[in-house]
């Protein structure tokens, strides 16, 4: 399986970052090892001292497909998540100013926080779902995937133009505004409109 991650795509995280507005989504992956196991810490790297939380719908691909029209997309997944994208900022930084690809600072060990996943079905709809990462009980990221400028199913066509997707690949929709450091001993946990999908320790 892979982790196809889209970057940039809510326009306060652009605007808190200082980038500049894509016009087409960016796409990065990160490998089946950046996957943190089921209920494990969150080790701070020792090559960081800037690593930021960013929480993100997921999807999770549920059978194989390639150029994938928009109106079709809709039936290549049943199933959405929550996760935490990790990125070591300060190597980010060092990396996009040198013009170099982000893997060190976006695809690492346990960068990828997976949390749980609920029916599709059970959402009344997908351009309409809140979600909200606090950091030891206080509010640090909210979102609403109104808010995307692109939609899930716009993704899935656009991903699948250079990737083929199979059953179980998982992808990242992008993060809202309000990313920030983590510290030992924080306790992060993340909401999908109120239901906790994942708690996470950082050591």
């Amino acid at each position: 399986m892979k982790i196809i991650c889209i970057g940039r795509n809510y326009a306060s995280h652009i605007e808190e970052l200082k980038n500049e507005r894509p016009s087409e989504p960016v796409i990065f992956l990160k490998p089946d090892t950046a996957i943190l196991p089921f209920k494990a810490p969150f080790i701070i790297p020792e090559f960081s001292n800037e690593i930021h939380h960013e929480v993100e719908i997921l999807v999770k691909i549920s059978k194989v497909g390639k150029y994938i029209d928009e109106k079709f997309a809709h039936k290549y997944y049943d199933e959405i998540g929550l996760g935490i994208d990790f990125t070591a900022r300060d190597l980010q930084n060092k990396l996009k100013e040198k013009g170099l690809p982000w893997e060190k600072s976006k695809a690492f060990d346990g960068s990828a926080i997976i949390g749980d996943f609920l029916p599709k079905n059970s959402f009344t709809s997908l351009e309409n779902i809140n979600f909200e990462l606090t950091n030891n009980g206080k509010s640090v990221q909210k979102g609403n995937t109104s808010q995307m400028l692109w939609k899930i199913d716009e993704l899935i066509s656009y991903v699948s133009q250079y990737f083929t997707l199979k059953k179980g690949d998982i992808i990242f929709t992008g993060t809202p505004e309000g990313v920030a450091k983590v510290s030992e001993k924080d306790v992060l946990e993340g909401f999908i409109n109120d239901k906790k999908l994942f708690s996470l320790h950082i050591k």
